[in-house]
């Protein structure tokens, strides 16, 4: 296994904003702690954020956010990327979408994706399907995503380990997996 951590949407519009999940700030520190042992053992930490055109589709549905140069299209800074970490910007709800992520992780040798952020059922359950159907394994660290409800939350993540296989593990499983310590 040759995995990658991606990190989806912790924006300052997600955490803090209009659009923030409840639980947004909860996660913080659970994915702050996958980012530290991914670093820590050479696993390629990987930032795909919303970045708009006031143009863009999107913005029917849920109105103006995370516009591009706004603040609120920043990464909160707790989980700010270092200088070995790769960002990449989206337009749409996926990662994968005209980013150039699947380039990315292929370049990088990557088979195995591990999804964190914000919304469990919007932006992570997307990137899980196109990570699918790109023939990546899929593994959700379940306590470092989150949606606007438990509700949405708890759906998105037994859609993504029934219809796209994907692995539900907790973070220190996942720190585990990785190689980490508990």
């Amino acid at each position: 296994m040759k995995p990658a951590l991606i990190i989806i949407d912790m924006l300052e519009e997600f955490v803090h904003g209009r659009l923030k999940s409840p639980e947004a700030e909860s996660i913080i520190p659970v994915i702050k702690k996958l980012i530290d042992t991914a670093r820590e053992k050479r696993v390629p930490v990987i930032y795909v954020a919303d970045n708009h055109f006031p143009v863009d589709h999107e913005l029917k549905v849920w109105g103006p956010h995370a516009l591009k140069g706004s603040s609120e299209a920043r990464i909160v800074e707790e989980l700010e990327p270092g200088p070995d970490d790769y960002v990449l910007y989206k337009r749409s709800y996926s990662g994968f979408r005209d980013t150039g992520l699947d380039m990315l992780l292929r370049d990088l040798g990557v088979d195995t994706v591990i999804l964190t952020g914000i919304h469990t059922h919007i932006c992570v359950l997307h990137t899980a399907w196109d990570a699918f159907y790109y023939g990546y394994n899929i593994i959700v660290a379940k306590d470092g995503v989150a949606a606007f409800s438990r509700e949405d939350h708890e759906y998105a993540l037994k859609y993504m380990e029934k219809i796209y296989g994907a692995k539900l593990l907790s973070s220190q499983e996942v720190i585990q997996l990785i190689g980490g310590k508990k």
